[in-house]
């Protein structure tokens, strides 16, 4: 069976008994990340070694914070006030980690026809389109010069995408839509500013997966990242993020062609919002 799980945030004890509720079998059974592995959590290491120890029967996506922790973990970064990273900055294996995270981390997949994100896409992505883009960010990571771009990859600008962008202002401008899009205009121009729920939308702007000329918008799709939303179980659209770093639940959906099942266990609440 094949589930897609919202954020963990180094909530590993919560992953543990997701992993029991869903009677995960490794030999049976796959988990896709939908990207947010650590950080904020209480056990960013514990969750990483869980993670691995389950091989290829789970895979991820790399979100926002995972990247943050690849910035920092190469010096380009101090951690912020609310990060919880430093057992896996002081972990013996740390350059395995960001090693493991930067050569198995995918940036978008396409799995049992469900095309999944950490954050959304702009309105001109179509599914080829974004993993194509996707697949630029996955491979200047696994690159020898990937410290660099990653000090290139902060910052809001540009506030619009265009398939004309070049050098630093392309990665960034990817990657701010795959890990932290939540609002955008119909011409792909971002509010990376707003974080509320879908009714906060500035004037101009909309959740990315209504706008109602989406290249996508055939396409079912699954995403993490916007704990503020909740769960949406539709035919065609997982929000997955159900904030269990901030006390709520940690949500895994069955996507593999049968019956849709929702599993959801509780999580400790580790974060004030």
């Amino acid at each position: 069976m094949h589930y897609f799980v919202g954020d963990l945030q180094g909530c590993c004890e919560g992953l543990e008994r997701l992993l029991k509720a869903l009677d995960f079998s490794p030999s049976r059974d796959h988990l896709l990340v939908l990207g947010d592995l650590i950080n904020r959590g209480p056990a960013s290491l514990a969750t990483l070694e869980r993670l691995q120890a389950l091989g290829g029967a789970a895979t991820f996506l790399l979100g926002n914070h995972d990247l943050n922790f690849l910035a920092v973990a190469a010096g380009l970064r101090k951690p912020g006030k609310r990060d919880t990273l430093t057992e896996l900055l002081h972990s013996p294996q740390r350059d395995a980690w960001v090693d493991w995270l930067r050569h198995q981390g995918r940036l978008a997949d396409l799995q049992q026809g469900w095309l999944a994100v950490h954050a959304g896409v702009v309105p001109s992505w179509n599914t080829r389109d974004t993993l194509a883009y996707a697949g630029e960010i996955e491979a200047a990571l696994r690159g020898p010069d990937y410290v660099p771009l990653l000090a290139q990859m902060y910052g809001d600008a540009p506030e619009r995408w265009q398939p004309s962008l070049t050098g630093a202002a392309r990665f960034r401008a990817i990657v701010n839509v795959l890990t932290r899009i939540r609002f955008c205009a119909a011409d792909d121009t971002l509010d990376l500013v707003t974080k509320e729920g879908a009714d906060a939308a500035p004037p101009g702007f909309k959740p990315w997966f209504d706008q109602p000329h989406r290249a996508t918008a055939s396409q079912p799709m699954a995403f993490g990242h916007w704990s503020t939303l909740g769960l949406i179980n539709r035919a065609d659209l997982l929000a997955l993020d159900t904030g269990c770093v901030w006390g709520g639940p940690l949500t895994a959906v069955r996507v593999d062609g049968g019956r849709r099942e929702v599993v959801q266990v509780p999580c400790a609440q580790a974060q004030r919002p």
